[in-house]
């Protein structure tokens, strides 16, 4: 009975904390358009904010282990390392590929919070900012969405030309264009629509070598990863939920 209340409990925390992202939203885009000269730049990390909440509490609501919580660590770790090591190499970054990996391997809760979390631990070396947050939306919902379509039968994490595939794309499709976003709202004096039009453009290239050293990885590194992975939930029993 008790464990069944903290259930209900906890759903109902989700629940709410969706709700207040949905109605926040609307409220803070209204009286910044109306009341503070449209204020893009605090008006959007406040809007992320509130879109990241439920994903934490959706990881809170799953009461993980420590030995999970350790694994999680671990694979950020990996992501960050990934990342630093192409750090020469502008915009070839497999980081995405290792937060794909743990969605899938660990579940679309841990996939998000790894994105979330290998983007501020890496930041430390590539430099924080206002647009921190931004990506750290962008990158926990690659995991997410890997986690989701994983556990729906979309995604086979032994299929590597499949995984490769959806690497690519959604990072042409989901994490270039948040961050393509991201750059209208803090570099843009004024949103006009050639500017809109050439900031999208121009990150096509970024976007496809980024996407590219995700395929990449993905194709080539992933089957080991699931590997290790997939033997530490074995032996530990480790997200059965």
């Amino acid at each position: 009975m008790q464990k069944e209340l903290n259930s209900n409990k906890l759903n109902n925390k989700g629940l709410i904390a969706c709700i207040i992202a949905l109605v926040l939203i609307p409220i803070t885009i209204f009286v910044a358009w109306n009341f503070f000269d449209r204020n893009y730049f605090v008006t959007s990390l406040l809007i992320i904010v509130y879109s990241m909440v439920p994903f934490f509490v959706m990881f809170e609501k799953r009461k993980p282990q420590a030995r999970e919580l350790v694994t999680i660590a671990v694979m950020c770790a990996i992501a960050v390392a990934s990342r630093a090591a192409f750090i020469w190499l502008d915009h070839f970054k497999p980081m995405a590929a290792i937060i794909i990996i743990t969605g899938i391997a660990l579940g679309a809760e841990a996939g998000f919070l790894t994105g979330s979390l290998s983007v501020v631990v890496s930041n430390m070396i590539f430099g924080h900012g206002p647009w921190t947050p931004w990506q750290m939306l962008a990158f926990g919902l690659v995991g997410f969405v890997a986690g989701v379509l994983y556990r729906f039968g979309v995604l086979d994490k032994n299929n590597r030309t499949k995984l490769a595939v959806f690497g690519f794309v959604i990072i042409m499709f989901l994490i270039g264009p948040i961050l393509d976003t991201a750059s209208l709202f803090l570099v843009a004096a004024e949103l006009t629509k050639p500017y809109i039009i050439a900031t999208y453009i121009s990150g096509l290239p970024v976007n496809a070598i980024h996407a590219t050293a995700t395929a990449l990885t993905l194709y080539f590194f992933s089957q080991p990863l699931f590997e290790k992975l997939d033997r530490l939930k074995t032996k530990y029993g480790m997200m059965e939920g």
